[in-house]
């Protein structure tokens, strides 16, 4: 029989546990940083914010000096500007139209700055006879470019998103890429140099987020290049427009705001065709270029300290694993030397690309790196790219590899 007397209610009421409610600003909780603990594009150790580290940059070659004597460590007297990408391409530019009288640029809109900013300024600084506008059609960019470029010009063709290139394909192709070899050596269009923004931006879908490369990797008298920040995009750039070759200079779109450095405000150059290990390692190769330079730091910080509900997964006996992360940088030709010496090192191999998996960058790659260490592998090589679909118009982050299906495929790779 229930007892409903008011003093056996207050009897009940005082047997019960007391609960303490906290107000939320005395919560024990810790609150989450707004980019989490792992590294942004704003804290990567890829980057170089410190002027000494960038005038340091590996492979660094000044124009105004002799460089047939042995290397200088000295930097005193140069000093460094402050860039994001999109600057630093600016500043390529400028100073490739200031020193070679012969160069032009041209594209659709670039006489207003183009759509990334990057020509901002140029037109009313060198005249508007040698920075212009051209009509909406990427052949005929090429193929003018083609053309000054043939009589001896410095023709630098912007193509205003790299998912446009396609209707140029035959221009670069079939005569960009063969000119040399069809006169006999005698007629060269090496001055020429197309420019594109390339890669995923988070929202552009299949026709503003595509990456291309690997349509021109099997197209022999051509370059293919691709920058991960603004001292690379500069010394790159600089180097591509000076190449006797003709060259797709491919700049990943997002890093434009993203990516900012200390960048030398000197002529310099970086070179063509060679690699940067960023990383030493001795357990995994870790490959790729451009924007997933970043997905991998945050996969490798990943790796040695998982993030909560990941640590089960990753066996504490990887955590202290060693990766060596290189940055590919130039697509065509691209360095077989440097990738093979970490592989026979390493034992394993992992890419990553945003491209589709079939008939990728990576795909040559992997074959390669098979073929000459086949005996040292101690896994199969491993591709992480984006998926055989055109890129979508939602949940494009599902599309390209992030940080967290590299981890994994470093993971399984260590493990097998």
């Amino acid at each position: 029989m229930s007892c409903l007397t008011p003093h056996c209610g207050r009897r009940a009421a005082a047997l019960k546990p007391k609960l303490r409610c906290l107000p939320r600003w005395q919560s024990t909780t810790t609150t989450p940083e707004a980019s989490g603990h792992l590294p942004s594009m704003a804290t990567s150790r890829l980057l170089r914010p410190i002027r000494d580290e960038a005038l340091r940059t590996s492979g660094i070659r000044w124009t105004d000096e002799d460089n047939s004597g042995p290397v200088r460590t000295i930097v005193g007297g140069r000093e460094t500007r402050k860039m994001n990408t999109y600057q630093s391409i600016r500043d390529a530019l400028s100073l490739a139209l200031m020193k070679d009288d012969t160069a032009v640029v041209f594209g659709e809109d670039v006489a207003f700055g183009g759509v990334f900013r990057c020509t901002m300024g140029l037109a009313e600084e060198f005249g508007r006879e040698r920075v212009f506008n051209t009509p909406l059609s990427e052949q005929g960019i090429v193929g003018f470019g083609i053309g000054i470029a043939a009589m001896g010009h410095t023709s630098i063709a912007e193509i205003q998103f790299a998912d446009y290139i396609y209707p140029a394909f035959d221009q670069i192709v079939n005569e960009a890429a063969k000119f040399r070899y069809r006169s006999g050596g005698q007629y060269n269009v090496g001055g020429l140099t197309i420019r594109c923004p390339t890669m995923s931006v988070g929202h552009g879908g299949l026709y503003h987020s595509q990456s291309p490369e690997g349509f021109f990797m099997g197209v022999a008298g051509l370059k293919v290049v691709i920058p991960r920040s603004p001292i690379q995009a500069k010394g790159l750039l600089l180097a591509s427009i000076r190449d006797p070759n003709p060259v797709m200079f491919m700049e990943p779109k997002i890093l434009y705001r993203s990516a900012v450095e200390q960048v030398p405000i000197d002529d310099f150059e970086l070179p063509i065709g060679r690699a940067d290990t960023l990383i030493r390692g001795s357990d995994l190769t870790l490959l790729t270029w451009g924007t997933p330079l970043y997905h991998c730091e945050t996969a490798l910080h990943m790796l040695a300290s998982p993030p909560p509900g990941l640590d089960k997964h990753v066996p504490q006996s990887l955590r202290n694993a060693k990766v060596e992360l290189i940055d590919l940088r130039t697509i065509l030709p691209w360095d077989v030397q440097t990738v093979v010496d970490s592989v026979q090192r390493t034992g394993r191999l992992v890419i990553v690309h945003e491209a589709g998996l079939s008939a990728g960058a990576g795909a040559e790659i992997a074959a390669t790196v098979q073929k000459k260490c086949f005996l040292k592998l101690e896994a199969p090589v491993s591709r992480i790219t984006g998926w055989d679909t055109p890129v979508p118009l939602q949940y494009e982050k599902f599309y390209i590899p992030d940080a967290l299906r590299i981890m994994d495929a470093i993971v399984k790779t260590l493990t097998y």
